[in-house]
């Protein structure tokens, strides 16, 4: 909610306005006043009273240079008079408000609080409505309706106050419980590592690690020997010494065959030791894939250059490795590579999917039916934790269907699918509100920025940010674009103007960074918001987003005659365009979808 919708239902028969928020955040250009009412504002020390005609702005945070001293605060609560009215904002989250500290002095001025509601800011999370008044008021409903006065309002503030309390009391236990067993389980942490328990585990911890660096340098040695086995059995001196012992052994029938055979290694020398032509009637010797001495490896997706996309590496099947490669560098780590994938490709983060555990490549991994892939597992985790990477365990299947994962060392855990593809979805057939949803919560996308965000890797959202580009002309254009901004869905990152000012500081409030349109914009995409006359809803934005990640088109355009892809852009306007073709859209693919009044 903006503060303007908490605020001006409650400005009837007010003139005035008198700030007394003392903090460094200025809260006047979020009220967006009506003509006929002003913004006063109060230096400190002024004992001036609100009264009838007057509403005083307050701010209770837990920062005194943003939100103002707590002191001057309920100061200004001793002004208020019968009559007055009063809007205190919030730096509290709800959940953590101590709104106690305010109550008594509320009382004690005989304030009622109107209502609350939580606002939709950085640095304000809510704000309440409150007036003096000589006489209890009737309270609202939670649909806005008053409720009944006299003994009922009495018995529902008396009943409310007590259920509240009871409510509060359990939650404030459930929360001491919850930290008596958090500073639990951190000294149960911290313990082994002063006692001897901590020393005796240390020493195991390196002995595993010096055993399972000795196993490892065994295994690379008997590779090399493997090898070299391989070239000499290969070789033209091996294969003249096992011919001439061979004739040596059968004198006879050796003497007759040794000067062939001496022939065919002589016409097949330069060929990198290849045999000639095996004798008529003798079995055909079979390839070697080692037998030029070299051992390969086939990286994929490995890339050079900036890093501005998260790179995955791990267990993964074929369908997710797809889905995920939208929005990602994707590195499947098979089993006879996986330790070389981990290494070699240095991901942000290493993910075993555990319905891949359960099939393909690594079926059984967990199950206790399959040692040799639970080693290669344990083998990738201690290569990506080597690397410094985090090792993310994906349960998208119940957890009692590979057991044997859950003793591995996870930095993290993810429980749930592993999204929907929008580009697996057609937008004309796909019910809109249900696209909304999946675009929202369940696409991706969205599951792989929680993976960005636990690994502190390049967020795939940031591909969805927007630019809104406008031209407002005066204050009344620039009220209405604030207003359609901040109602949207999906807000949008920047907002490009002409001309900077305080008018768009609510705005910056919200999140949104409002930039001068000649430095250009900053994120990938760009919303036309030339004509501040038309009527956008509140999922405006929403709806061309969805249609793009859908489509994969390079402009959205609305049409009330078509939907789908066009082959002349010049008839439509685009929406939303990619910025590398803005203002030029006619080189790039246009989708249209219908407005949602047509539908």
């Amino acid at each position: 909610m903006r503060l303007l919708d908490l605020l001006h239902p409650h400005l009837d028969g007010v003139t005035e306005v008198v700030d007394a928020t003392g903090g460094g955040l200025p809260i006047g250009p979020y009220l967006h006043l009506p003509e006929g009412v002003r913004l006063r504002p109060s230096p400190p020390g002024d004992g001036e009273p609100v009264g009838g005609g007057r509403l005083a702005l307050l701010s209770y945070g837990p920062d005194p240079a943003r939100h103002g001293d707590e002191g001057a605060c309920l100061a200004a609560l001793r002004r208020m008079r019968p009559g007055g009215k009063g809007l205190i904002v919030f730096g509290h989250p709800g959940a953590e408000l101590p709104y106690h500290r305010l109550l008594d002095s509320l009382v004690a001025q005989r304030c009622q609080v109107l209502r609350a509601a939580a606002l939709d800011y950085l640095h304000l999370h809510g704000g309440a409505v409150f007036t003096c008044t000589e006489a209890l008021l009737p309270l609202l409903d939670p649909a806005g309706r008053p409720v009944p006065g006299g003994d009922a309002t009495a018995l529902r503030l008396a009943g409310e106050y007590v259920l509240a309390e009871f409510v509060s009391r359990a939650e404030r236990a459930r929360l001491l419980e919850l930290e008596r067993r958090h500073e639990e389980d951190r000294r149960a942490l911290e313990a082994p590592r002063d006692g001897t328990d901590g020393e005796r585990a240390g020493a195991v911890t390196r002995e595993r690690d010096r055993l399972a660096a000795d196993l490892r340098r065994a295994r690379e040695r008997i590779g090399v020997l493997e090898a070299r086995i391989a070239m000499l059995q290969g070789s033209t001196s091996l294969r003249v010494g096992q011919a001439l012992v061979s004739a040596a052994r059968s004198p006879v029938r050796g003497a007759k065959r040794l000067p062939g055979e001496l022939y065919g290694m002589w016409r097949g020398r330069g060929k990198g030791g290849r045999p000639s032509a095996p004798p008529a009637g003798a079995a055909a010797p079979v390839a070697d894939p080692a037998a030029d001495g070299h051992l390969h490896l086939a990286h994929r997706a490995f890339t050079a250059g900036p890093r501005d996309r998260l790179v995955v590496a791990g267990v993964l099947d074929a369908a997710t490795a797809a889905d995920f490669g939208h929005d990602a560098v994707v590195n499947r780590a098979l089993p006879h590579d996986a330790r070389q994938v981990a290494e070699r490709t240095d991901p942000d983060v290493l993910v075993v999917q555990l319905s891949a555990c359960l099939s393909g490549p690594w079926a059984h991994t967990g199950t206790g039916a399959a040692p040799d892939l639970d080693r290669r597992l344990a083998e990738l985790l201690a290569a990506a934790h080597a690397l410094g990477r985090t090792a993310v365990l994906w349960r998208d299947a119940p957890a009692s269907a590979a057991p044997g994962l859950a003793p591995f060392p996870w930095d993290a855990v993810l429980d749930g699918d592993t999204g929907v593809q929008p580009a697996r979805l057609d937008p004309a057939t796909v019910d809109r509100a249900g696209l909304r949803e999946i675009f929202v919560s369940r696409a991706t996308r969205v599951r792989l920025s929680e993976l960005a965000r636990i690994a502190g890797a390049p967020d795939p959202l940031d591909a969805r940010r927007v630019a809104v580009l406008s031209a407002p002309r005066d204050d009344a254009e620039i009220s209405r674009l604030v207003a359609q901004v901040m109602a949207q869905r999906h807000r949008p990152a920047e907002v490009l103007v002409p001309a900077p000012g305080p008018a768009y500081a609510e705005l910056t409030a919200g999140g949104v960074t409002v930039r001068a349109a000649a430095d250009g914009p900053g994120a990938p995409w760009i919303a036309d918001w030339s004509d501040l006359a038309e009527e956008r809803s509140a999922v405006h934005l929403l709806d061309l987003m969805c249609a793009q990640e859908c489509s994969g088109a390079d402009a959205v355009a609305f049409s009330a005659h078509t939907a789908g892809f066009v082959p002349h852009v010049n008839g439509f306007r685009p929406a939303l365009v990619r910025r590398t073709l803005w203002p030029s859209p006619g080189a790039g693919r246009l989708f249209t979808i219908r407005p949602e009044e047509v539908r």
